[in-house]
């Protein structure tokens, strides 16, 4: 199936700002998934330190960058490629590897399409069942793997934050290799777990050659804006995937808050207790709020349902607006109706803006 997708993000504060006038303080972005402790005061420093470096070039290597990812991880070095965010290593594995068809279970995150069809591939999706909480189980998706070349894993999922344990997703991998299918597995939101190390393919990279794990440090770690991720692969994957991406595609700052941000330890414990707890709390509270059906949460958003007639997640996007808090519409995901909202977790009392808001409208106040 090959459907025409209104691909749009959410996160797009400065197109906010132009439709409203208002100052970026003004807002509440819960469109994007970002840690909502922000930026961690060593990575402020470290990039700071580093202004005087941008009159030269960029490492083109990443040599510290790629030590620090190999040695947080416990990781080949030789297996890692270094992205100006996990994006960017999506589009090149489609345009290096050229794959023919590429299956998608949707809803996902959409420029895993966008980079196939760049790259010329035909699309198969593969719909999750809303019944089933769009749960992926491997025994659905492996009887389609068969003349599929790469299979896009989102774990956790975006937007539904669905999740495989490693062993669901090993018997998918080995059952793709049997039938040559490479699998890439975007792990971008998995530090967000309170048990991630229970949840990672990492440690099967090393035992399969069809296995490609992405993985983005601009969520966890708050830095959008500088754009950083990895990918693990085959050390002679990585070597293709070097040779087709720009010498000196992360900048230095970007190289010098990714080295900053794996020193950090109190920052990734405290963000993984702040989301939890922050994230059950949010969930609990939108299940009480009549015309809502939230699925259950992993990490730091909520895929929510509107429950009530003639309400679409447009209209309520646009009355949130009016109250300068930013939501992200889901009805441009396949599989997914324009009763689908996600939202990021934020801290408490932020959150409780966002609820007293939704509240009010849903509950005809604001209608």
């Amino acid at each position: 199936m090959n459907n025409t997708v209104n691909f749009e993000h959410g996160g797009n504060i400065y197109k906010a700002l132009r439709q409203s006038g208002a100052g970026q303080d003004d807002f509440l972005d819960f469109s994007a998934n970002i840690n909502p402790l922000g930026l961690a005061g060593n990575v402020r420093e470290a990039v700071i330190r580093s202004l005087e470096d941008v009159i030269h070039y960029p490492d083109a290597e990443a040599h510290d960058l790629k030590l620090a990812i190999a040695d947080f991880y416990r990781l080949n070095y030789d297996a890692i490629t270094v992205g100006n965010g996990a994006v960017e290593l999506i589009y090149v594995l489609c345009h290096m590897l050229k794959p023919e068809r590429v299956l998608i279970p949707v809803p996902a995150f959409s420029e895993y399409e966008r980079a196939a069809a760049a790259a010329g591939a035909k699309v198969d999706y593969y719909f999750l069942a809303e019944a089933n909480g769009f749960e992926l189980r491997p025994d659905g998706i492996i009887p389609m793997l068969k003349g599929i070349d790469i299979v896009f894993i989102g774990n956790p999922n975006n937007p539904t934050g669905t999740l495989l344990t490693r062993q669901e997703l090993e018997e998918l991998i080995e059952a793709a290799n049997r039938v040559g299918c490479l699998v890439v597995i975007d792990e971008s939101f998995i530090e967000f777990l309170p048990d991630d190390g229970e949840y990672t393919c990492r440690p099967l990279i090393k035992h399969y050659a069809n296995l490609v794990i992405i993985h983005s440090l601009t969520k966890f770690y708050a830095i959008p804006g500088l754009r950083l991720g990895f990918a693990l692969t085959p050390p002679e994957l990585a070597n293709r995937l070097n040779a087709g991406k720009d010498p000196w595609n992360v900048n230095t700052l970007a190289q010098a808050a990714g080295v900053a941000a794996f020193q950090n330890a109190e920052y990734r414990s405290k963000t993984k207790a702040v989301v939890q707890q922050a994230r059950q709390e949010l969930f609990s509270s939108l299940a009480g709020i009549d015309k809502i059906k939230p699925y259950q949460p992993t990490v730091n958003f909520v895929l929510i349902k509107l429950t009530a007639a003639r309400i679409t997640a447009g209209e309520l996007q646009r009355r949130l607006f009016v109250r300068r808090i930013l939501v992200r519409d889901c009805s441009n995901y396949p599989g997914l109706s324009p009763v689908y909202l996600r939202l990021a977790v934020k801290l408490p009392e932020q959150n409780l803006r966002l609820l007293n808001a939704l509240q009010e409208f849903l509950t005809g106040g604001d209608r």
